[in-house]
């Protein structure tokens, strides 16, 4: 396991997130697919998180993230 330390404290986030589409059409094929994955992993890289598992099926998203000492409300910064 890779566990984080603070002064006082061990911990490990973790976020599981599954995006479904609209009426479970199945959209997420070919060149649309790539394009998630590319924006996921972008996303990722900007709010300084790191993916554990990505999944890309023809109509759902599952992404498994990682985060360091913040929850993921607190990264808004980003532009």
């Amino acid at each position: 396991m890779d566990y984080r330390y603070g002064s006082h404290t061990v911990f490990q986030i973790e976020y599981h997130f599954v995006w479904v589409t609209k009426y479970r059409y199945k959209v997420l094929t070919g060149e649309v697919a790539l394009r998630v994955r590319e924006l996921v992993r972008q996303t990722c890289e900007a709010f300084e998180i790191r993916m554990i598992v990505k999944a890309v099926l023809k109509c759902h998203l599952f992404v498994q993230v990682r985060k360091g000492t913040f929850g993921l409300c607190y990264r808004h910064e980003v532009q």
